[in-house]
């Protein structure tokens, strides 16, 4: 038996902003959206076969605990893309700085802090 990732639920602020901007930025479409769990609002945005479903609970968000030192956090969503570089120059001209860029087996990649408070890792595969 093997398993192949699907999804990711991630809480935002706003999931038709969210969703606009990665639909913009990795060329992904809105694959459903509507009424969800206590009462809120998902956008599921992405490709033919994997997406990010972006929660608005119906009442404000707490702030998110800081990445990296809390079990079950989110510390970032790794996006493969074929041009790194295109990508790379897609992001930035949306407003976005990029950081931690690195170049070792089997690729080359570059994160940003995306909309929705969410990290970001952009990766191309030689």
């Amino acid at each position: 038996m093997s398993g192949t990732l699907e999804h990711i639920n991630i809480t935002v602020p706003d999931p038709h902003a969210v969703a606009g901007v990665l639909s913009d930025l990795f060329d992904w479409h809105i694959r459903w959206e509507g009424s969800a769990i206590n009462e809120g609002y998902s956008v599921h945005v992405g490709n033919g076969s994997s997406y990010l479903a972006l929660y608005e609970p119906p009442r404000g968000l707490q702030a998110a605990t800081p990445r990296y030192v809390h079990a079950g956090s989110l510390a970032h969503v790794g996006i493969v893309v074929d041009d790194l570089d295109a990508a790379e120059a897609r992001v930035k001209a949306a407003g976005f700085k990029t950081f931690n860029h690195a170049d070792y087996e089997p690729g080359r990649r570059f994160y940003f802090n995306g909309p929705g408070s969410v990290e970001y890792e952009v990766i191309h595969y030689d």
